[in-house]
């Protein structure tokens, strides 16, 4: 296992999910680029984290393909848009799969006081139709909250 350039690894990701904020909070848009980004870093992480192919890379990429499908689903339903997919698929290869457990409920309960904070004023000013909500501001939060626990745990 080479910790120190996982650790790099992990603060690229970190880096790449902040931008996607940035981005989405700008534009509504986060680049597709940005995503295969995140997505490509997870095949050296898995070799820095030494990990071996079956089964902790196969389930890592299961899961993230279940992630992918549940989510396609709701960007078909209109309830999220297709950079949003993308980038929780494409955290989803780093994390093993309880984690990404609590990264969709980060990300739920993120996303939800995210809508809240943008319908409230929407709704005071009246304005018609319905508020885009840049979900990858809540994507980005639950990822570099569940990556940073590796760190700050260490002085529990």
């Amino acid at each position: 296992m080479n910790g120190g350039f996982a650790t790099i690894l992990v603060a690229l990701l970190a880096c790449g999910l902040a931008a996607g904020a940035a981005f989405d909070w700008r534009s509504r848009t986060i680049p597709n680029s940005l995503n295969a980004a995140i997505a490509l870093g997870a095949i050296p992480f898995w070799w820095a984290s030494g990990l071996t192919f079956w089964p902790d890379i196969a389930l890592h990429f299961g899961v993230a393909l279940g992630v992918l499908a549940v989510f396609a689903l709701a960007f078909h339903l209109g309830m999220m848009g297709g950079g949003d997919v993308k980038m929780v698929a494409a955290v989803a290869l780093w994390l093993p799969p309880l984690a990404v457990m609590k990264l969709l409920v980060i990300m739920s309960l993120a996303g939800g006081l995210l809508t809240l904070a943008m319908l409230v004023p929407h709704r005071l000013r009246k304005t018609a139709g319905q508020p885009e909500i840049p979900y990858g501001i809540a994507i980005a939060f639950a990822g570099i909250w569940l990556i940073s626990e590796r760190f700050l745990n260490q002085f529990v």
